[in-house]
C-alpha cells in the first residue's frame, strides 16, 4: 500500500493551519492575541469604548445641566424682577401716608417698568424659544401680583371704588380658574380684545396712581370706565370660548369612542 507523499502531507497541515487570516498564522479564537501588535490594539480599542461611554455619560449630565441653567434665561430675570416690584411698589405708593405726590411718582415708575417688562418677557420667550415651566407659571402670577396690588392700594387709599377693584380682580382669576378646567379640551388663545383690555388697565391704572389734578383727573376717570367695560366684555367672550371649547372637546371623545367600539 502505497504511502501519502511528504509533501502533500505537509500541504494538508498547512492548509489545516491557514485559517481566516491566511496562511501567515494559525486562526484565532475570538479575543485571543497571537503578537504584542494585536494586543496594543485590543487594548487601544477597550480604552477607546470606555472613554466613549464616559464621554456619553458626560455628555447627558451636561446637557442635563444646560437645561437647568436655561431657567435663567433674560425672559424668565424678567418675570422675577416683576415679582420683586410688587413689593416695592406696595412700600413706595404707601409711603408717608399714600398721598405724597413723590412718593407716588416713584410708584408709579415702578409700575412702569412692571408693565414694560410685561411686554418684552412674553416676547422673547416664545422668539427665542426660552419657554420654561417656571415662565409658564410665575408670568401670569407676576402680572396678576402688580396689578392686584396697584388696584388694591388705590381702593385702600381711597382713590379707586372698591368696586372696579373688585370686577377686575374677579375677572382675572375667574378667567384662570376657568383656563385650567377646559385645559383637557384645549387652550383658549389670548384675542385682541384682550390685549387692549389689559394696555387699558395698566394705563388707567397708571394714572390713578399718580397724584394727577385738574383735567387728566377727569380723564383718567375715562380711561378706567373703557378698562372696566373691556375687562366685563372680554370676560364674557372667553367664558363663551370655554363652553365652546368644552362642547366640542366633548363630541370628539364621544366619536373617538363610537369607533373604538366598532
Amino acid at each position: 500500500m502505497t504511502g501519502v507523499p511528504a509533501s502533500a502531507a505537509g500541504g494538508s497541515s498547512s492548509a489545516r493551519r491557514t485559517g481566516p487570516r491566511g496562511a501567515s498564522g494559525a486562526a484565532r479564537e475570538p479575543g485571543e492575541c497571537t503578537s504584542p501588535g494585536d494586543a496594543v490594539d485590543r487594548g487601544t480599542a477597550e480604552r477607546g469604548a470606555t472613554e466613549g461611554g464616559a464621554t456619553g455619560r458626560g455628555g447627558k449630565i451636561a446637557a442635563a445641566a444646560v437645561n437647568q441653567a436655561s431657567v435663567w434665561n433674560v425672559a424668565n430675570l424678567l418675570t422675577m424682577l416683576r415679582l420683586l416690584l410688587v413689593p416695592a411698589f406696595v412700600a413706595l405708593m404707601l409711603g408717608n401716608g399714600g398721598y405724597d405726590p413723590a412718593w407716588r411718582s416713584f410708584a408709579w415708575a415702578a409700575f412702569a417698568i412692571a408693565m414694560i417688562t410685561d411686554l418684552f418677557d412674553g416676547h422673547l420667550a416664545r422668539t427665542y424659544d426660552l419657554v420654561t415651566d417656571f415662565g409658564k407659571i410665575a408670568d401670569p402670577i407676576a402680572d396678576k401680583a402688580i396689578m392686584g396690588a396697584a388696584l388694591i392700594c388705590l381702593s385702600a387709599l381711597g382713590d379707586l371704588p372698591w368696586w372696579v377693584t373688585a370686577v377686575i380682580l374677579g375677572r382675572e382669576l375667574g378667567i384662570t380658574v376657568l383656563r385650567f378646567v377646559v385645559i383637557r379640551y384645549g387652550v383658549i388663545p389670548a384675542s385682541r380684545g384682550g390685549k387692549l383690555k389689559t394696555l387699558t388697565q395698566g394705563i388707567a391704572v397708571g394714572m390713578y396712581v399718580l397724584a394727577l389734578t385738574g383735567p387728566l383727573a377727569t380723564l383718567r376717570f375715562w380711561v378706567m370706565a373703557v378698562a372696566v367695560v373691556l375687562t366685563v366684555a372680554t370676560g364674557l367672550d372667553y367664558v363663551k370660548q370655554a363652553i365652546v371649547l368644552r362642547r366640542r372637546g366633548i363630541a370628539e371623545r364621544r366619536a373617538a369612542l363610537k369607533e373604538t367600539e366598532v
